[in-house]
């Protein structure tokens, strides 16, 4: 049986995979603290997540990961769909990035020194819009 995927789709699937795979295991049982520090950070940026507990939010956080993490690695997920996944997910951490002050210089995209983790995101939406296209060549 052949599988969907071409090794250079694979490789990618499965670096941005892990990464949001382990990011979301990461976050599994987080502590009261952390799920008011996730929650605060994301409702600072979208203001309707305000209606969600702190810790619900972390859950709906963490099995959203998990959900796209396992999607990434999963090779009989088609193209188009985990991209579309993780361009969904990368857009909403870039909206993080350009709407929280002190992330980028002022003027600029640039990052500031606090803004890298979230800048850094670029490349996940890169990837996603990547699978995106590529899934679209075989239509």
């Amino acid at each position: 049986m052949k599988l969907p995927l071409r090794p250079h789709q694979l490789v990618l699937r499965v670096a941005t995979g892990a990464s949001i795979l382990n990011s979301g295991l990461n976050k599994r049982g987080a502590d009261e603290d952390t799920a008011m520090g996730l929650h605060g950070m994301a409702v600072g940026t979208y203001p309707f997540l305000d209606k969600l507990d702190p810790v619900t939010f972390a859950r709906l956080l963490c099995a959203g990961e998990i959900a796209l993490g396992t999607a990434l690695l999963v090779p009989f997920v088609p193209n188009k769909l985990a991209g579309a996944g993780l361009s969904a997910f990368a857009a909403g951490l870039l909206g993080m990035y350009l709407r929280t002050p002190g992330m980028h210089k002022p003027g600029s995209l640039a990052p500031t020194s606090d803004g890298v983790p979230l800048s850094k995101d670029l490349w996940l939406l890169g990837a996603g819009l990547s699978l995106i296209l590529e899934g679209c060549e075989k239509d």
